[in-house]
């Protein structure tokens, strides 16, 4: 496999594992409630996902509530993820590979 689409390969997976998080994060601070912060497992997500949530704080404008971030860094990562499958897409197709 090329260099090059082994590293977008890595950065998509990257990209999913912070998404997955981030969803998961979402779900149980629903389920949870006030509790959340007691949850071990929110705890670990919120461990998992903080890097970027806050490279997210940092890029988003100030009228941006801190409360929203995390929703935002979910949906840039989306599109992220996106972006990254039609890149992969393209190099495949230029080094005339089926992936």
């Amino acid at each position: 496999m090329p260099l090059d689409i082994l590293s977008v390969s890595i950065l998509r997976a990257l990209v999913e594992v912070a998404g997955f998080a981030l969803l998961g994060q979402g779900i149980l601070a629903v389920l949870s409630g006030k509790y959340r912060e007691q949850n071990l497992f929110y705890r670990i997500l919120r461990t998992v996902t903080r890097p970027v949530v806050r490279a997210v704080r940092f890029i988003a404008p100030r009228f941006i509530i801190d409360l929203h971030v995390p929703m935002l860094a979910f949906f840039l990562l989306f599109w992220l993820w996106i972006a990254l499958a039609i890149a992969k897409r393209h190099l495949c197709a230029l080094h005339g590979l089926s992936c």
